[in-house]
């Protein structure tokens, strides 16, 4: 595998799930002329003492066969998308090895399932994990619910605040909108009647739209007056749907009083969107000016 081509890394658990998203994976990959690593972490334990126990010799069993199953979807997906593909087995926690294995690869790009807020066992298993890569991959990560999705993308969402970082999303809406030939629909969302703010986020919606469409791409622009008691991700979440949308990219920034988590609207938008979320984490700054918890 090049050391320099594009990768798009696809962790699976061999759930229905993971396995939609591994679909979506290779039809990208397809387009952007990607390398795919696919990798199934298995869980257990780090002390020294099972490195020197059965447990380690159960791991070893377990990952033959693991890497024997990833082997076998890697040659049926890699015959059927003529995609250069490769397999990985790795132990320990779920999150922190797909995140060490995208740097180790140099991974630009990663796709997981996901299957929206932890509720049960599956979903904490799977929701819980995709929040975390997504909070500490430092490339873009696309989470990917339910099961029905196309393979070409027509309409990409792209909120946008007044925050300086939220623009670094362009660059990418560009790139994958130049894909497919999809639209990029900017919208941003005024939650308070607030008019120097309005008329703020009026002059940035133009200044974008102008700048995707003189890029050549087709390119909308609208501003929300949300309702009262609706959230930011809500009226997100209801623009998207008028127009059959397949992809929302955010920006993934961290609330400053809960440097572990998400802003609860990333957290929102990645769970309750039956579409594909990209996220993407800003280039870091010397200094904020504030917390925030938009996008």
């Amino acid at each position: 595998m090049s050391n320099t081509a594009s990768k798009i890394l696809v962790p699976i658990g061999f759930s229905e799930q993971s396995m939609v998203a591994l679909g979506q994976a290779f039809n990208l990959a397809k387009i952007k002329n990607s390398e795919v690593v696919i990798l199934s972490v298995i869980e257990g334990h780090h002390s020294m003492f099972d490195i020197f126990t059965a447990n380690e010799i159960e791991y070893e069993k377990m990952k033959g066969k693991v890497l024997s199953k990833l082997k076998e979807i890697a040659s049926e997906y890699s015959n059927k998308y003529g995609v250069e593909v490769d397999s990985m087995v790795a132990k320990g926690s779920v999150y922190e090895k797909v995140c060490e294995v995208a740097d180790m690869i140099s991974s630009d790009l990663i796709v997981m399932g996901t299957n929206g807020a932890p509720k049960g066992i599956t979903k904490r298993f799977i929701g819980s994990n995709a929040e975390k890569v997504v909070r500490s991959a430092k490339c873009p990560v696309i989470t990917i619910k339910g099961k029905n999705h196309k393979d070409g993308c027509d309409n990409i969402i792209l909120p946008l605040d007044l925050e300086k970082q939220t623009k670094e999303k362009v660059a990418y809406a560009l790139e994958y909108a130049r894909y497919w030939n999809s639209t990029v629909r900017i919208v941003s969302v005024l939650l308070k009647d607030n008019e120097s703010v309005r008329n703020q986020l009026i002059k940035n919606l133009k200044l974008v739209e102008d700048f995707i469409t003189n890029a050549g791409v087709k390119c909308t622009a609208e501003l929300l007056e949300a309702e009262k008691k609706i959230s930011l991700s809500e009226a997100v979440l209801d623009y998207e749907k008028r127009f059959q949308s397949d992809l929302i990219m955010i920006m993934t920034k961290k609330e400053e009083s809960i440097s572990d988590n998400l802003s609860v609207t990333a957290r929102s938008v990645i769970y309750n969107s039956d579409i594909p979320v990209m996220s993407i984490h800003p280039k870091a700054r010397a200094h904020r000016r504030k917390p925030t918890t938009a996008f």
